[in-house]
C-alpha cells in the first residue's frame, strides 16, 4: 500500500536532519532521514544532470524516481525539465523528507504555483509495485512515464557493489515499469544511477539485463567526477535519454558553483581501445610530466581529451593506476578550454633528478635544489606515509617562504627506482 504526500502541503514534523548542501545556493537547507545525507546526490551534480537531460528529446509524461531517497535529484529533474514528478520511497520518513525538499526547491525558485510543482507527488511505499502506485495516484496524476530514474541503495561498507547488492534490483524495476513508458521512436527513457565501482564485467551484465527487455536499446555510459581523482557517479542513460553516436561520456563538475562542467564524449565502447598502456622510459631532464585526473582515465576518455591538448597524443605513460596517473611528454600541454585545467593535477618541466628518497634528513637538501631553480613553492605529488606528508610539506613551505624565489614547482616520483622528479610548473617554465 502506498501513502500519498503532496509536496505543496507537506510539513517537517518529525524530520530532524537538515543541512546546507555545500554545492547549492546559500539558504537551501535540505532534509535527510536516517543518515541519508552522505548518500544524497549533491545539488550541483543533480542540476548538471538535469540540464543535460533537457537537451534530450524526451516524450511527454511523468518523471519517475522509484527509489528517490531524499529526492534532490528528482526535484532537480522536475524543476529544470518543468515536468511533474513522481517519487517513490520505501521509508516513510525519507519519503516525507523528499516531499519537503521538493517544496524547498520550489520556494527557492519561487515556483510554488508552477504546474510541475503543483502536480508532483511523493509516495511512501514499494517502488517495484508500479500498478499499485499508479492506482493510488489515479485522479491525481494520469500520464505515462517519460523518464524513469533509478538510484538503487547499495551497502555502504561493500567493496564490490555487486548487482545482487542493489535494492531494488534492476530486474524487478524493469519488469514493474515496462508497461507504463510513453512511446518514443528511440525507446523508453531510463537513467540508471549505478555504483562507480562497477567493473567492465559488471557493466556488461547491466547491459545484458537491459537487452533482455529492450534488445538494442540505445545507451550512453556517463562517468561524473567532482575532482579528487575519483569517479563520483557512474550512470547508464538509455533509450530516449541516451545520445545517438555517443557510447561514453565524462563529466567533470567544476569547483565553483555556476561554472559550466567539462564534458567529453566518444563513440568508442571497449575499455581495451580507450585505456592507456604503460610505456616507461628512464627519467630525463627537459621532458614534461603531467599528473592527470584519475577519473578521466577510468572513464576511458583520456585519449579523446589528449587529442585536443597535446601534440603527441597519448605520450609515455609511467603510471596509470592510483590517484596520480603520470604522463611524460616532450611538448607542454596546451589546454584549449578554460576548464581543461580541471583535468590536470600538475604539469611541468623536469629540471632536476633527485636520487635520494624523501626523509626527515633529505628534505633540507630538496629545499636547496629548489632554491637553485628559483622556486618559491614546491608541492609534493607522490605517494608517502600520511604521517610524513604534512610534516615534509610544511617544512618546504616554511623554508621556501623565507627566500625570494619566483617559480612554482612540484615533486613527482618516477615509477622505476627511487628517482624524484623536480618539476617547474608549465606556466613558470
Amino acid at each position: 500500500m502506498h501513502t500519498i504526500l503532496d509536496p505543496s502541503l507537506v510539513n517537517d514534523d518529525g524530520l530532524t536532519e537538515q543541512a546546507q548542501d555545500k554545492t547549492a545556493p546559500q539558504g537551501m537547507l535540505f532534509f535527510h532521514a536516517k543518515e541519508g545525507q552522505p548518500l544524497s546526490t549533491p545539488w550541483q551534480v543533480a542540476t548538471a544532470r538535469s540540464a543535460m537531460l533537457k537537451m534530450c528529446d524526451l516524450p511527454k509524461g511523468l518523471i519517475v524516481d522509484c527509489a528517490c531517497g531524499s529526492g534532490l535529484q528528482l526535484a532537480a529533474h522536475a524543476s529544470i525539465l518543468q515536468r511533474p514528478a513522481l517519487g517513490i520511497e520505501l521509508s516513510p520518513q525519507r519519503a516525507q523528507a523528499s516531499a519537503k525538499n521538493m517544496q524547498i526547491v520550489a520556494r527557492q525558485l519561487k515556483a510554488e504555483s508552477k504546474p510541475w510543482f503543483k502536480e508532483s507527488r511523493i509516495l511512501a511505499g514499494d517502488g517495484t509495485d508500479a500498478p499499485g502506485a499508479l492506482e493510488v495516484l489515479r485522479g491525481h496524476i494520469d500520464a505515462p512515464v517519460a523518464l524513469l530514474h533509478l538510484d538503487p541503495a547499495r551497502p555502504r561498507n561493500s567493496r564490490t557493489h555487486g548487482l545482487d547488492e542493489m535494492q531494488p534490483s534492476l530486474d524487478d524495476v524493469f519488469a514493474a515499469w515496462t508497461p507504463y513508458f510513453a512511446e518514443h521512436p528511440r525507446g523508453p527513457a531510463l537513467l540508471l544511477d549505478l555504483s562507480p565501482r562497477l567493473t567492465t564485467v559488471q557493466r556488461n551484465k547491466v547491459e545484458a539485463l537491459v537487452d533482455n527487455i529492450w534488445p538494442g536499446l540505445g545507451r550512453t555510459w556517463v562517468w561524473t567526477s567532482r575532482g579528487r581523482g575519483r569517479v563520483d557517479r557512474l550512470a547508464l542513460w538509455l533509450g530516449a535519454a541516451s545520445s545517438e553516436g555517443v557510447a561514453r561520456r565524462f563529466v567533470r563538475i567544476p569547483p565553483r558553483l555556476g561554472d559550466e562542467p567539462l564534458v567529453l564524449s566518444t563513440a568508442l565502447e571497449s575499455d581495451e581501445e580507450t585505456f592507456p598502456k604503460l610505456n616507461i622510459y628512464p627519467p630525463k631532464r627537459g621532458e614534461y610530466v603531467s599528473i592527470l585526473d584519475a577519473a578521466l582515465l577510468e572513464s576511458g576518455l583520456v585519449s579523446t581529451w589528449l587529442e585536443g591538448v597535446s601534440k603527441e597524443g597519448m605520450g609515455r605513460w609511467a603510471s596509470v593506476d592510483g590517484r596520480r596517473p603520470q604522463l611524460h611528454h616532450d611538448h607542454p600541454l596546451q589546454p584549449v578550454k578554460r576548464n581543461d585545467n580541471l583535468l590536470i593535477q600538475a604539469t611541468g618541466k623536469v629540471v632536476a633528478l633527485i636520487r635520494e628518497p624523501l626523509s626527515d634528513q633529505s628534505i633540507d637538501g630538496l629545499v636547496e635544489i629548489a632554491l637553485e631553480h628559483n622556486m618559491k613553492s614546491l608541492t609534493l605529488r607522490l605517494n608517502m606515509d600520511p604521517a610524513d606528508q604534512p610534516k615534509w610539506q610544511g617544512s618546504l613551505d616554511r623554508q621556501l617562504s623565507r627566500r625570494h624565489g619566483e617559480r612554482d614547482g612540484f615533486v613527482a616520483q618516477h615509477p622505476s627506482g627511487d628517482v624524484l622528479l623536480l618539476c617547474v610548473c608549465h606556466s613558470e617554465s
